[in-house]
């Protein structure tokens, strides 16, 4: 199990490596500003995807991720 730090660390990095420098800082103010439930937001995140569709977008996911290695 990683430390509370460690966690937030990553979490930065994948979102400047995602988002850029502006766009992470962007990210990171809309979500202090307004009440976010994460657990929330993750149960509906998906709510209308089928399974076949959420496996065909991971594998893309995946596909594209190699081609990026």
């Amino acid at each position: 199990m990683i430390t509370d730090t460690e966690i937030k660390m990553k979490g930065f990095r994948v979102l400047l490596e995602s988002l850029g420098e502006v766009e992470a800082e962007r990210f990171i103010s809309l979500i202090m500003q307004e009440p976010f439930d994460y657990t929330k937001w993750q149960r509906t995140l998906l709510a209308n995807t089928t399974a076949p569709e959420l496996s065909a977008s991971a594998m893309r996911f995946r596909r594209e991720e190699c081609l990026d290695e």
